[in-house]
């Protein structure tokens, strides 16, 4: 499975379920100038994939504080996509979700971006994509594996950490903590305060 790490986010312009229910077609590029979290799920009215939705959805102030859009997609429609979201949390459902979700009927999303399952299903893909339209992490789980949203947010904040300062993100940084500077001199500094 190739990487899309450094290279160009794939565009795409497809429909989806807007927070507040309405349909409409976006494109990825319609993003640029803020962080993109696309993240794929496998299907609609399934198990795994309510909780992830939900929980990208209970964090939404914290990704829009840092200036990051979340999209969700899956190879359903959209008209999937609002059932499901008319559908009540406690029978499996969505309610209502704070960012669109996505829908790639014709699997040319999950295809660009190479996490189609067997020609039928989208693996658990996440991709996080800088203001430029730079993929700079990606992230694949089988299908039984659920992501954590709050890995995503911390990805975010090393991303934008080394934007500003110049400073590389060590195992297990979390915003605020000691960053490194790169370089067999410059790193040592960090090393002596770690270590």
């Amino acid at each position: 499975m190739p990487t899309l790490v450094s290279k160009e986010a794939p565009d795409f312009k497809a429909n989806a379920v807007m927070p507040d229910g309405s349909f409409k077609e976006i494109k990825i590029s319609d993003y640029r100038g803020k962080y993109v979290v696309l993240f794929f799920y496998p299907l609609d009215f399934t198990f795994v994939c309510p909780t992830e939705i939900i929980s990208f959805s209970e964090k939404i102030a914290d990704f829009d504080s840092r200036n990051t859009q979340v999209l969700g997609v899956s190879i359903d429609s959209h008209f999937s996509h609002l059932a499901w979201r008319n559908t009540d949390r406690k029978k499996g459902g969505l309610g209502d979700i704070k960012y669109p979700l996505v829908a790639d009927l014709d699997k040319s999303i999950a295809r660009a971006y190479d996490v189609l399952f067997n020609d039928a299903i989208a693996f658990r893909g996440l991709f996080l994509i800088d203001k430029n339209g730079i993929v700079q992490h990606q992230l694949i789980n089988n299908l039984p594996l659920g992501r954590n949203v709050d890995e995503a947010l911390r990805v975010v904040d090393a991303l934008q950490h080394h934007e500003e300062h110049g400073e590389v993100c060590p195992a297990n940084w979390q915003k605020g903590d000691d960053a490194m500077k790169p370089g067999p001199k410059e790193s040592q500094e960090y090393f002596k305060k770690k270590y």
